[in-house]
């Protein structure tokens, strides 16, 4: 659910030129590099590598780690286990094409002084780019909204979409846990998943469709696995359960 950052806009630095005197540090290849954000649009971010490391020490109140994610098929890093979840919730979406962990630094002027910032996510779709900074909402200070203000106005200057993760309906954790738990490669040796996706389209509901299987479990694990892929659809507006109806999507064959 997307959080304004629209008041942090006050006291940036927006005249004339600001994207020539805000900058933007990546790194390739081990070494960092600096540019304008006037220039940062013909660069290759996704090539790039996280601009700081991950660290891990004691009495930390965060828990970062690595997500593994099927669209890339490789391990990315997080800070938290909220950027382990957005990360979860990038992959489902199905349009990923790659991520970068904290990809750039930004330096960015406002009314009397420069400071930095470092968004969590540049996320590459095929529905477009994306910057995303992960909040929770209650830990969202005045500092914050003015990084995520100077980050959303370099996005915008580079045609890229800016998002802050601060907010989720309340059933998206449980529903994703539920469909990523089958979303590797699934055997299918006793042959479950054709006439899973034929009663399909009879508009069963998640629970009936199991049933109509001769190995419940088995058919549950593979309706999970359907559902990660777009084999099959359900609606995401309400929480997962049994009694949540289930189609097959269009063309979707065994």
């Amino acid at each position: 659910m997307p959080v304004s950052v629209e008041a942090g806009r006050v006291g940036l630095d927006l005249g004339e030129g600001w994207s020539e005197r805000w900058t933007v540090t990546w790194k390739t290849g081990g070494d960092q590099v600096t540019c304008p954000v006037r220039d940062l649009v013909r660069t290759p971010m996704v090539d790039g590598d996280p601009i700081r490391c991950f660290s891990w020490q004691r009495e930390q109140h965060h828990r970062p780690g690595l997500q593994f994610l099927v669209s890339t098929g490789r391990h990315h890093g997080a800070e938290s286990l909220e950027e382990a979840r957005l990360l979860l919730a990038l992959d489902f979406a199905g349009d990923l094409v790659d991520v970068v962990s904290q990809p750039m630094r930004l330096r960015f002027g406002t009314a009397d002084k420069r400071r930095s910032h470092t968004p969590d996510f540049l996320a590459v779709t095929r529905s477009g780019v994306w910057l995303i900074d992960v909040r929770p909402e209650p830990l969202i200070k005045e500092k914050d909204r003015e990084s995520f203000a100077a980050a959303a106005e370099v996005a915008l200057a580079c045609g890229w979409h800016y998002v802050v993760a601060a907010r989720w309906r309340e059933h998206v954790s449980s529903s994703l846990d539920a469909f990523s738990s089958q979303r590797r490669p699934l055997s299918d040796q006793l042959g479950l998943r054709p006439a899973l996706l034929e009663s399909a389209r009879k508009e069963l509901t998640f629970g009936e469709l199991a049933a109509t299987a001769t190995y419940e479990p088995l058919a549950r694990a593979q309706l999970l696995h359907l559902l990660w892929h777009r084999r099959l659809g359900v609606d995401l507006a309400q929480p997962l359960a049994d009694r949540s109806p289930v189609v097959a999507a269009p063309g979707a064959v065994a």
